[in-house]
């Protein structure tokens, strides 16, 4: 391609609202332009990079025996119907009716639909393990659309299904996919983790997110120092602590604690570790038809999760409660315990099953309990519900966890039954009888690893693409097409490296030399062979975008070094 007719609107400014590297240097570098609020043209390197992602997807995906579909964007509403998800999702789920009155959403995941596709048509044991997929654009309608690609409305994805008559064979390929998508994200260049995770709207369960580390991710991950464990911080866990600080000892009892309302008063008071007292913290959990209090009872140490909280609940969202509403149903806000609690739902943190010693709140104002035995409630709900922290142990190993920021690009569940089950859709099983299909379903977002590409590769003078991601590889450029001699080379470089199957573009454009620096720069092909005043003593420029090196060449060399170099 000639970057004479190729259509680049390159600028110097970045959109007023671009904060992250990726919104701004792929929008400078004309590969996207903004439509509206959360929605993006790609222009035609934007699409060549969105066409190698997805090339390189469907090859592992090919090689897993996993079979390509192409679904309806839009999606009868009676199937979201069906499933129960259609008030789930919420306002993030467009939906419209057609002149007919009839109802549609556009779809932003497509369970229903790839369900629909099978049932009644796959109908034996003998047609499965079975495995679906598509490269297909979405629609959210984000309250928040932000971030260029990262948070758009409209975008890219993959997303795969596959079905199963037993959990075994979901287990292998669940395994096979993680194992292809790992593939994937390696051949783009990308340092990225495999972490445990929430399965939120979608449901099931044995969920991991593919994340992609920069300091730019939205989500915050926990590591391990030694081993590959990595989760996100709503899923992650800890080893039980080892450091355990002194013990207190007292007779159960009641005390005054006049004015005692935090953690920090409650153990300046009894000079105890806050590692022995309980704090109580009060939500209020909405569900579809209903919202109520309810309290979750860790160690004053630690701090509530709310996605672990919200999931132990099954609740759609959690909001904080006021101590308005604590006092309407007679909890005082800073004393309130777990003994003798009958007011509201309560949850207890893993860690505190038959703790001993413990301090909490007495359910009465001013007054706290010492000397608890929280094995007398080892009848009520405890779940893990703490947000480990950083130096916290790995649950796996003697390492420990850290937080690093990371940006999710894909994300696999096992979804056993819970679609197969409420549409219906079964098989036969060795013994004739029906069966839902055991399920899973894995997500890979392919506009979203666009931008996360540049967040990891970037430098303030704009993109890096890594090799099997950039647009072209090569970029020729004649520093002054006015010189016979320098188009001249030029041309014949073009023509060869094309006749190696090289994806090149030749710079013949009539602008200064620095401006056109700045835009291979900006653009950031792998390697610009500058072909500039030099060429008198027989010698070319290598520039090398990612370390930023220039090499002189001997012109009679230059296309063995090229061609050794990509």
């Amino acid at each position: 391609m000639r970057l004479s007719n190729l259509y680049l609107p390159t600028t110097k400014e970045a959109p007023s609202d671009a904060s992250l590297p990726s919104h701004i240097f792929l929008s400078r570098a004309g590969f996207i332009s903004q439509v509206a609020s959360g929605l993006y043209n790609f222009l035609p390197l934007g699409k060549k990079v969105l066409k190698k992602i997805e090339n390189i997807i469907n090859e592992e995906m090919e090689a897993i025996g996993a079979q390509e579909v192409e679904l309806s964007f839009v999606t009868p509403a009676e199937l979201w119907q069906e499933s129960g998800r259609i008030e789930k999702f919420g306002k993030e789920l467009l939906r419209f009716k057609d002149r007919k009155e009839n109802l549609f959403v556009l779809g932003p995941t497509h369970e229903e639909m790839m369900v629909n596709l099978v049932r009644n048509k796959v109908t034996s044991y003998k047609q499965l393990p079975l495995h679906l997929y598509q490269i297909k654009t979405k629609f959210r309608d984000e309250a928040r659309p932000r971030f260029g690609l990262m948070r758009g409305r409209e975008f890219l994805m993959k997303d795969g299904y596959s079905f199963h008559a037993n959990v075994e064979d979901l287990d292998r390929e669940f395994n096979a996919v993680e194992e292809a998508y790992k593939k994937v994200l390696t051949r783009l260049g990308l340092n990225f983790r495999i972490v445990e995770a929430d399965s939120g709207a979608i449901g099931g369960t044995g969920s991991k997110e593919l994340m992609v580390l920069a300091d730019s991710g939205e989500d915050t991950i926990a590591v391990c120092s030694k081993c590959e464990y990595g989760a996100n911080i709503e899923a992650a866990k800890r080893s039980e602590r080892t450091d355990i600080p002194k013990e207190p000892v007292a007779e159960f009892n009641k005390f005054l604690t006049p004015d005692t309302k935090s953690i920090d008063e409650l153990s300046e008071f009894f000079k105890v570790d806050a590692y022995y007292t309980v704090k109580a913290v009060a939500k209020r959990l909405v569900y579809e038809d209903r919202s109520e209090i309810a309290l979750f009872f860790l160690r004053g140490c630690d701090a509530l999760q709310e996605k672990k909280a919200q999931s132990v609940t099954k609740a759609i969202d959690i909001v904080d409660a006021s101590e308005e509403e604590l006092s309407e149903i007679g909890l005082v806000a800073g004393f309130m315990g777990p003994l003798d609690q009958d007011k509201v739902k309560y949850v207890i943190d893993a860690d505190l099953y038959e703790a001993k010693n413990m301090i909490c709140g007495a359910n009465e104002k001013d007054y706290h309990f010492v000397g608890v035995d929280m094995s007398v409630l080892n009848d009520a709900f405890f779940a893990d519900i703490v947000e480990v922290k950083e130096g916290d142990g790995c649950p796996y190993c003697d390492g420990e966890l850290s937080y690093t920021k990371g940006i999710e690009v894909g994300h696999i569940f096992k979804l056993g039954t819970t679609y197969s089950k409420v549409l219906k859709a079964e098989f036969l099983n060795e013994r004739g009888q029906a069966e839902p299909f055991i399920m899973g379903t894995y997500g890979m977002g392919v506009s979203r690893l666009v931008a996360a590409i540049i967040e990891q590769h970037h430098d303030e003078n704009g993109c890096i693409w890594t090799k099997e991601s950039a647009p072209y590889m090569v970029n020729v450029m004649v520093s002054n097409v006015k010189d016979e001699a320098q188009m001249a080379l030029g041309e014949k470089l073009y023509a060869e490296l094309k006749s190696k199957k090289v994806e090149v573009v030749l710079d013949d454009r009539k602008e200064r030399f620095g401006f056109k620096m700045k835009d291979a720069e900006l653009v950031g092909y792998p390697y610009t062979i500058v072909i500039g005043k030099e060429l008198e003593n027989g010698m070319v420029q290598i520039f090398e975008r990612a370390t930023s090196n220039k090499e002189n060449i001997q012109v009679e060399n230059i296309l063995h070094v090229m061609m050794e170099r990509i």
